[in-house]
Parts: structure tokens; sequence; C-alpha cells
């Protein structure tokens, strides 16, 4: 039988007028790997914290169980500034101790990329002073992990981390003996570490079993039943209607309204993306240019990040940018969203950047524009727009967008001043879909958003009819809004993707391989062994290279939308056998098709 580590007993606390948390009670055994979700500003914070003891409760208690080893990452570290990264993360062992500790060397390996910390400037003798909140994070977690604990709370411990880190952090949580509660936006990383749910809402906690997938369903059942128990209810108040209607007239005036029953909240399965209807929608706004690329390199200082890049973002397309650290993806965008500012006139360091005439750019930045604090946040939007159109029919008024996005009633007349961050980013979105652009730029968009507002964004994305680049670490946000990725892998090339982050994954684990592999080998060759070079390819030969890619990958999009057609036809005569047999007969033909063209496209990529 699994041990009990912390109990919370009918725990309350309140902050001025509001009730974070009313008579919660909870309990964490060991093995227990727990996710906490909720809304910000829903008291997720303030619930690890009084779990871990950091903070105390007004009513309740919380018990540990004796002598409990506990371990916490809080959004604020307290490393010493003066201190070295050796000093905080490794102490006083000697370098031969900690290099042959296999726990060590995966960590540092894993949260930084080398056990020489290849992007910090003195590697483990760097002074953290100077350093960023991200690296300083990242110190802070590589401290705890090192360490042996019975529990570990982690406070949103995705924050800094790249989709490889994320990854790494996921399998070596899973890994672990040590219990875990989890505070944390990112739903990739829920479904992979987690068992357990807790649902912060209104003062209350809900518990459920499995990761955020079952979490999910679970949620949607809940609130199905109880939609069901109120229009039970609600029946009840028709009759007693019905039936003061009929009684004398004396007992009741005419009705002023009608009551009507609840609507199921899961009537019908939510309609898949319809990608063929939206790049039509998108081709009439945008005509047949939107961005093309022709051998760009862009540069960051002395450093180039891009060399010879050919490229082009058609009308409708979404496309998922993910890789390392550094690699340019930010500056690309940048210098696309320059050359379309300046209409051309403003190009990168090498190559060209032609921009459509219909292009109508919205570019979110990492960084939160700063906008009248004494504003209101109504006031903001308008300012832009009073209404917006959403494509396909649907338009809504500034006020409706605020609360699609989380801003109810009341908080749409409260100053900008007083939003917290993650509100900010949102109000800056908020305005940047309000302009009604037909391309969009979001770079690391889902920073500072809870989950509600995350699904709550991806829904507006899913009928946006436009061409997108997402930049983001969130691995489901980008699986859910875009249909292809393009990866930037270091070495200064663009990469379409075939199989998503998966394949990036599978890449990047491979050149570690290669590095680690070529380190550990004599630079010199073997006596006698004559190496041959590889022939060099000339400039016209890279271009057809690059131009044969962009047809595969047309083709590529074209099989995706007849495979999605299939399986819809499939579904609509599944009891029809042998209509059901010949169209799995060309489904898997378009796989075969598939398979043929990702092989030739990865042989192409090599040559370009």
């Amino acid at each position: 039988m699994a041990v009990n580590l912390v109990n919370v007993e009918n725990v309350s606390k309140v902050y001025g007028t509001r009730a974070l948390l009313d008579g919660v009670s909870l309990g964490v055994s060991e093995g227990d790997r727990i996710g906490v979700v909720g809304r910000n500003g829903d008291g997720k914070t303030t619930l690890v914290r009084m779990l871990a003891k950091l903070e105390e409760a007004d009513s309740g208690r919380v018990t540990h169980s004796g002598g409990l080893r506990l371990g916490v990452l809080t959004q604020h570290d307290s490393l010493d500034p003066a201190a070295t990264v050796r000093h905080e993360v490794i102490g006083d062992m000697a370098d031969h101790e900690w290099a042959g500790n296999a726990k060590i060397r995966d960590v540092l390996t894993g949260l930084f990329g080398g056990l020489d910390l290849p992007g910090f400037p003195k590697g483990l003798d760097t002074v953290i002073g100077p350093l960023s909140g991200g690296e300083r994070r990242r110190i802070a977690l590589a401290k705890l992990l090192i360490d042996d604990q019975d529990l570990i709370v982690l406070d949103e411990p995705t924050n800094h981390l790249d989709v490889e880190g994320i990854a790494w952090l996921a399998e070596h949580l899973r890994s672990r003996r040590s219990a875990l509660v989890c505070v944390t936006h990112d739903r990739w990383f829920l479904d992979q570490v987690c068992t357990r749910m807790w649902d912060v809402q209104r003062g209350v906690v809900h518990e459920y079993e499995g990761g955020y997938s079952d979490y999910v369903f679970a949620r949607a059942e809940r609130e199905r039943i109880a939609a069901t128990e109120e229009a039970k209810r609600q029946n009840l108040i028709r009759k007693e209607l019905a039936w003061l209607r009929r009684g004398a007239p004396a007992r009741t005036s005419k009705p002023r309204f009608r009551v009507e029953a609840a609507n199921e909240l899961i009537q019908d399965v939510p309609p898949p993306r319809d990608r063929s209807e939206l790049m039509k929608f998108a081709s009439s706004r945008l005509g047949k240019t939107v961005f093309d690329l022709e051998d760009v390199t862009v540069r960051a200082g002395e450093k180039t990040l891009l060399q010879r890049v050919t490229w082009q973002l058609g009308p409708g397309d979404r496309i998922g940018l993910v890789g390392v650290n550094g690699a340019g993806k930010t500056s690309l965008l940048r210098a696309m969203a320059q050359a379309a500012r300046t209409g051309g006139e403003v190009q990168p360091a090498g190559g060209r950047v032609a921009v459509g005439r219909t292009v109508k750019l919205a570019y979110l930045s990492q960084e939160v524009a700063e906008l009248d604090p004494a504003c209101r946040v109504l006031e903001a939007v308008q300012q832009v727009r009073e209404r917006v159109d959403l494509g396909k029919g649907r338009e809504m008024t500034a006020g409706q967008l605020c609360e699609t996005f989380g801003f109810g009633k009341e908080k749409q007349w409260t100053p900008v001043g007083d939003l917290s961050g993650g509100e900010r980013r949102r109000l800056q979105l908020l305005r940047l879909l309000m302009d009604e652009p037909n391309v969009l730029f979001l770079d690391e968009p889902t920073n500072d958003l809870d989950i509600e507002t995350l699904t709550q964004l991806e829904d507006v994305l899913d009928g946006w009819p436009g061409s997108m680049v997402v930049i983001s670490h969130d691995r489901f946000f980008v699986e859910r809004t875009t249909d292809t990725v393009f990866a930037l892998l270091g070495d200064g090339a663009l990469r379409m993707l075939p199989r998503g982050i998966d394949e990036y994954l599978e890449r990047r684990r491979r050149m570690e391989q290669a590095a680690a592999a070529s380190a550990g080998t004599a630079a010199a060759p073997e006596r006698g062994a004559v190496q041959a070079a590889a022939p060099e390819r000339s400039a016209a030969e890279v271009r057809a290279a690059k131009k044969e890619l962009q047809k595969i990958e047309r083709q590529l999009d074209r099989i995706s939308d007849k495979e999605s057609s299939l399986h819809t036809r499939i579904a609509e005569n599944a009891t029809d056998f042998e209509k059901v047999a010949a169209l799995d007969a060309e489904l898997r033909d378009l796989a075969g098709e598939r398979e043929t063209l990702e092989l030739r496209w990865l042989e192409l990529a090599e040559d370009a």
C-alpha cells in the first residue's frame, strides 16, 4: 500500500475579499504524479505553496510525513547571484566525482546541452548574477533534480525550455521514483508525465484520474451530467409555471419569460478544420504570392544564422517553426516582417524576400507592447476596431471577442495597468486579431496563458482564414493550430519535417549521437585510407533541388487533404463494407505515395 506523504485537510485561503481556496482536502501518496491546472489567478500556485509549507493557510492544516525529503521549484529562484553555477548545482564535489555520476551527467546534458554548459560564457564557472531569468531557472531546476527527494513540487517547470528540453524533462520525471506535484500549462507535458489531475476552480479542487487527455474527457462528462441535472430541475420549474398559469388569474401575472431546458454540453464532436475551404478563402484574400524567400541569408551581428534559404509561404499555409535556441527562428520572422513593413525596401543580409501586395501582417513578438496603463481593456480593443470578421460568416464585436479571450464584462473595464503579465499578453493578441490581418506571425504566443485561454485561442485560430507561422515550445499548441512543421537545426538550413515534432526530436538525437561519436574518434583517418571529398554542387543544382523540395511539399499537402477526405467518407459509410474496403485501398495507395515522396524529400534536403 502506498505511503501517504502529504495531507491537506479543510484548507482555506482568502486574499482581500476573494476566497482562493475554500475547505480543500487532498492527499499526495508515494508514486503519485499530479498535474495542477486551472485559470490564472484561481489559486494553483497558492495551493502548491501551502502544500510545500511555503505559505500558511488561513484555516485547516497541512501535514507532512516524518522525514519527508521535499524539493520545490518556485517561480522565483533563491540562487546566490555572487555564486557560480558549479557551486549552486554541484557544490563541493570533485570533478571526477560528479562526472562519474550518471544522474548528474544526464541532468546537465538534458538541461544545458552538454557537461561543459555550452550556452554559458565560462561553463560551470559562470557567475549567476548577470544571467537571464530563463538561464537562472534552468540552474535552479538542475540543482533540484540532482538531489534525491520523496516529493518534488514544480511550479511552471517548462518555462524557458525548448521542445527538446521539455521532452527530456518529461522522460526524466517519468523515470524517477519521487512523487510529483506540477503546475504547468503545457498540455503535452501533462499527458506524458501525470497520472492524476487537480483542477482548481473558484475555490474548489476537482480530482481526476489519468493525464490531460483523460482529464478533458472526464471533465466534459462531469459537466454533461451537471447539465442533465440542471435540465431536470428546469423541468420541475416549468411544471410549476404551467400549474400557476392554469390557476386563477389573480394568482399570477402574464409570464414575462419562458424557461428552457439546458442544452446538452456535448451534442456532437466539433468539426475538424476544413483546410481546403480555408485555403480557398485565404487565396481570395491574399492572391498567389504571400512571402517568397530566394537564397536568403540572415545574420545576427557577425553570426550567420541562415544561409541561402529558399522558401515559400503560400495563401492559407499554417506553419509551425521549431528549432534549437539561437538557430534564428525569431530572426527569420523579423526579416520577413521588416520586408513586409517597408514594401520590400529593407532586405536581409543576402538574397531577397518578395512580399505579396495584399499582405496585411500582424506580428506577435515575445515582448509585450506597452499600452496606456489608465486605458480600460475594452477601450484598448475598440481603439483598433469595433467589430472583426473571423471568416466563414463569423463576426464578433470587440466586447464578444474580449469575453472569448477571458475578459468578462467586469474585467473589460479594468485599467490595463492593473492586468497581470498573462492578461496583457492576451490583450496584445486580441488587439492584433481585431485589426483583421491576413498573415499572422506568432512568436511564443502561449507564454503566460492558462489552459482555458489557450483552448479559446486555438478555437479562434482554427477557423481563421489566412497564412500563419507559429514559433512555440508548446508542442500541443503547434500540433493543434498548424498543418506543417519546419525546423532550424542550427546548420543554417530550413527543413520541412513530414512527421512533425517527433521527427525533429529524432533528428536532434541523431545529430547529438553523431557529434559524440566524432568527438570520441581520432581526427585523422586510418593509415593508408583514402577519403573522397563530397562533390561540390553548383548554385543551379542547389536551386533546382530547392524548387523540387517545394513541389514535393505541395504534393504532400494535397495527399494530407485527400487522406482527411477519405477518413471522413469511411466514417460516413461505416456500414457499407464494400465501399469501406475500396476507400481503404485508396488510403493505402496514398500512404505508399506519401512514403515515396518523403524519401525523395530527404534525399533532396541533403543536396539542398
